[in-house]
């Protein structure tokens, strides 16, 4: 029987062809929504991490959905067979699963996951789907590495220290007596970390375990970190890494060397020594080369790091990528070990190329993207098979990442289709690109601006200016839920990379460099005044918002001027002298951000602080921050906020309990972030009659 189904209010009626009714007593006929709602965020899908299994014939990646019962990103392993392209579950429970990584012989996979409750390391026997559970760990394993012969793991584990102590004379507590906690005593330079909280004594140290089963083997100690990525030798007896091994390594940001760690003895062996960073070792599939990223620390504020190859024979370091002028993301290495394939950021896309060890640089007509949900920033992965064929996020605007496929020659081919069935039913805003010129210096500003589903331009509507963080960081025309949860709500929505963005290269990063915030205010401006030459925007309803760096802005521009009906500061900087000396990285902050130490340079940051401008601003402003967040303190929101009370500008404060500066890491956050700000705007928002 065919026929039409319709949902109501109280009841489903189906209709047949005939006409005949098989189901009645309705109140109401309740429409079903046609655009984006809050709820929609839970329903999401991205493709993560993919690799390939040695034979090139199979694709295995991390399948990451919203977890609506305990408000989080829940991860599953899924696997495409490439001849067929036949598309099923691999590892897929209530268990999140995370660092999935396969052995060189592609026999068995190792993962972390928290099937019982901590996250432990196990492995998983491809032939058969036989699970063992290798670790019972009080703290995370990170940087799952396989040896080349298939036979051991390495990782990076957090080892504990004796907590320190001033004061040991304390009585002894009599039985049954409640007394106050003992007194916290700090004496390092790096005591908290923004998501992590105040840090406990100990280090990331290197451990070995062989996958038959056994405990696993501190090889590395000392009182530093001996963590970030891990590279076996060719002969499987040492590892690489990459840390700082000096006692005041915390006043030293940027200076790590790569290292080698003996199995069996533990000796360690410096490998480089140059002026800056070397991070992230990559062997050679012939063991003959080693890849890394070097960085010429000329203590700017924005600075490019290279892709670099080491003949481990001669020592020969060859600096693959320094006319580029673009970071390198991700590398990996060819079969063949003649070349790397590499990701780069350029004009607000994260894009691959190829590199030989000559140099020589292809740039592939690839642009990956789609896991950066919430707001527009670049993101992206991808993986290199045994054949050269590359699998990769695909970047779009209207989808979070699916996977597609591209061969050395031959057009890119999808493999997932993760978000049809949540978002392909509804109408979600189209993403344009915005021509804007710098009335500053005429440079070119890249921007994209989101049009209202149903959108009308000889309509009026309300414009939001969302501003990206970082500074130094790229927002770009990719797929955000925040975007499009604004542009669902009736509102036009720009955003732009400003001078100081990355993408664009060193000179414009560092057009901002001990000069932040300064004219990329200018170009902000200028990306509104060209999005409002467009004709459709209501001049009486313009409203501004950003993050982190981007609340810098918006604190700022309000300050500038009160063009604005309503801003949303999201945990900003407002104070450059409390910051520098209450934020989590402070020995970068005035190391990079700032031309002396904060009590040397008093004027400089006065001068660049919205609070210096506080006095100018009458635009109702709402401050948003995480209660948590050691980044950017929420004492900076605290500031700004008293300050406008004290003057009488309407202004409000949305902390949120427990969030660290990633105030939208869970989806009921980021639908909490959205919600604020569109609610705050709407307050604002002049209506038709009253203009």
């Amino acid at each position: 029987m065919t026929g039409t189904l319709r949902r109501y209010r109280n009841a489903i009626i189906f209709t047949a062809l005939s006409g005949t009714v098989a189901a009645v007593s309705v109140q109401a006929e309740e429409a079903l929504p046609t655009t984006l709602q809050y709820q929609d965020t839970f329903n999401l899908e991205y493709a993560a991490s993919p690799f390939f299994t040695p034979d090139s014939k199979t694709l295995i990646y991390e399948r990451r959905s919203m977890d609506i019962m305990q408000d989080r990103t829940h991860t599953s392993l899924w696997q495409i067979n490439l001849d067929n392209h036949q598309h099923r579950p691999l590892i897929a429970t209530g268990a999140n699963v995370s660092q999935a990584t396969l052995s060189p012989d592609g026999t068995k996979l190792a993962f972390i996951s928290d099937e019982e409750g901590s996250s432990q390391l196990y492995v998983q026997y491809l032939d058969n789907g036989q699970q063992a559970k290798l670790t019972n760990l009080t703290f995370s394993p990170g940087n799952l590495t396989w040896s080349g012969d298939s036979t051991q793991l390495a990782f990076t584990l957090f080892t504990p220290g004796k907590p320190a102590s001033l004061f040991n004379d304390m009585p002894t507590k009599p039985d049954g007596a409640e007394w106050a906690k003992t007194a916290k005593f700090i004496e390092k330079t790096q005591y908290r970390s923004d998501g992590a909280g105040y840090l406990p004594e100990g280090f990331q140290q290197i451990y070995i375990l062989p996958v038959a089963g056994g405990t696993p083997r501190q090889l590395t100690s000392g009182r530093y970190p001996n963590g970030g990525s891990l590279a076996f030798s060719k002969d499987n007896k040492a590892i690489y890494f990459s840390t700082d091994r000096r006692e005041d390594y915390s006043l030293h940001p940027l200076d790590n060397d790569i290292f080698q760690v003996n199995i069996d003895s533990g000796k360690v062996t410096q490998v480089t020594d140059m002026a800056g960073p070397e991070a992230s070792p990559l062997l050679s599939p012939n063991g003959k080369y080693l890849a890394f990223t070097q960085l010429n620390d000329r203590k700017l504020s924005y600075q490019n790091a290279d892709l670099v190859v080491m003949n481990l024979s001669s020592g020969a370091v060859t600096r693959l990528t320094g006319d580029l002028d673009r970071a390198p993301g991700k590398f990996v290495w060819s079969n063949d070990s003649k070349e790397l394939v590499f990701s780069y950021l350029d004009q607000g896309t994260s894009k691959l190329a190829r590199v030989s060890l000559d140099g020589d640089i292809e740039k592939m007509d690839v642009a990956i993207g789609g896991q950066s949900l919430g707001r527009p920033y670049t993101s992206g992965d991808f993986a290199v098979s045994a054949k050269g064929t590359i699998v990769y996020t695909t970047d779009s605007t209207s989808r979070p990442a699916d996977l597609a496929i591209v061969g050395r020659r031959g057009k890119p081919q999808t493999l997932t289709d993760l978000n049809s069935d949540a978002l392909g039913h509804l109408n979600l805003a189209k993403v344009e690109e915005l021509n804007v010129t710098s009335s500053v210096d005429q440079r070119s500003i890249g921007a994209w601006v989101a049009l209202p589903p149903g959108f009308d331009a000889k309509k009026k509507y309300p414009l939001i200016l969302e501003i990206h963080g970082g500074p130094h960081a790229a927002y770009g025309p990719h797929f955000s839920m925040e975007i499009q949860l604004m542009a669902a709500k009736g509102y036009v929505v720009v955003w732009s990379n400003p001078r100081g963005s990355a993408s664009y290269g060193e000179d414009f990063g560092n057009l901002i460099h001990h000069n932040y915030p300064s004219e990329d205010y200018n170009d902000l401006m200028d990306v509104v005044d060209a999005t409002i030459a467009k004709g459709y925007i209501d001049e009486s309803n313009l409203f501004i918002t950003g993050g982190s760096g981007g609340g810098v802005l918006t604190a700022w521009s309000v300050g500038k001027t009160d063009r604005f009906a309503a801003a949303v500061v999201a945990k900003p900087v407002i104070n450059w002298m409390s910051f520098a000396l209450t934020a989590d990285a402070y020995p970068f902050f005035s190391q990079y951000w700032m031309p002396g130490m904060p009590w040397e340079i008093p004027d400089h940051l006065w001068k660049h602080s919205p609070l210096s401008l506080v006095g100018n601003v009458k635009t109702p402003t709402l401050l948003l921050t995480g209660e948590s967040d050691y980044r950017t303190p929420i004492s900076e929101s605290e500031q700004f906020y008293q300050a406008l009370r004290l003057q009488g500008v309407d202004a409000a404060m949305v902390r949120i309990p427990g969030a660290s500066h990633g105030i939208a890491a869970t989806p009921s956050r980021l639908i909490q972030k959205v919600g604020n700000i569109l609610a705050w705007f709407e307050r604002y928002k002049k209506k038709p009659d009253s203009q």
